[in-house]
């Protein structure tokens, strides 16, 4: 998986960079050449009014090809069919209108010639790689973690969506400073084949022996109030 995408998994399923405040900062002056925000406007108009003519097209042919026998009903359609041209010759004109506009608009302009109000700022660069490099060794953690659910289960491609749950699960902590460890008591899922892999796992976790980060208690896991098969 190419660096952007592990960047992308992190920020869709754990928002890491919510871990950063938004401290921000200009851009540089570049000579990069950014979409006018002006020409992006004008083609949206232009796509919306392209698909609503469309519509009104072909709701004209499909009222045309049926005309109406009943002579009673005749004034109906011959208004609705009126209805209709004059819907088209306005969405034609808006749409010749928006056009020439769209092509008079450079469609892109240096980032010093953006309007004040157009003009954004970026992330500040020092935190970008710090949440970044947390990314990468969070997903790094996290397939590891579904290196060993794997093992055990029959459909392997769940094992890392299976992970994913097992983090946003509740979890009971319960330190025992006598004893020198830290307890997980980690609630069950509602499928007992996803149970049997978080034990599985869990039964990893505790053979590594793990220590919370900056204490001597030992990271004792289990998972708590499984039910009955």
């Amino acid at each position: 998986m190419v660096p952007e995408n592990f960047f992308r998994y992190m920020m869709e399923h754990y928002s890491i960079d919510l871990l950063s405040e938004y401290q921000t900062d200009e851009i540089p002056g570049t000579n990069r050449p950014v979409v006018n925000p002006r020409w992006r406007d004008l083609d949206g108009r232009f796509r919306s009014l392209n698909g609503k003519l469309q519509r009104r097209r072909a709701e004209f042919g499909a009222h045309t090809l049926h005309p109406e026998n009943d002579a009673e009903a005749m004034p109906k359609w011959e208004r609705r069919k009126s209805e209709l041209v004059e819907a088209i010759e306005q969405l034609e004109h808006e749409w010749e209108d928006v056009k020439q506009q769209r092509h008079d608009t450079p469609h892109h302009l240096d980032w010093d010639q953006l309007p004040a109000e157009d003009k954004f700022e970026r992330l500040a660069p020092s935190r970008k790689r710090l949440t970044d490099t947390v990314k990468l060794i969070a997903y790094r953690a996290e397939t590891a973690l579904t290196g060993i659910v794997r093992e055990v289960l029959a459909r392997q491609h769940d094992a890392r969506s299976l992970v994913r749950d097992l983090f946003r699960s509740a979890a009971d902590l319960s330190p025992d400073t006598t004893a020198g460890v830290l307890r997980v008591g980690v609630h069950p899922m509602a499928k007992p084949r996803s149970n049997r892999a978080i034990e599985h796992l869990l039964g990893a976790l505790n053979a590594a022996e793990l220590t919370y980060p900056g204490t001597t208690l030992k990271l004792v896991y289990s998972l708590v109030g499984v039910p009955a098969n």
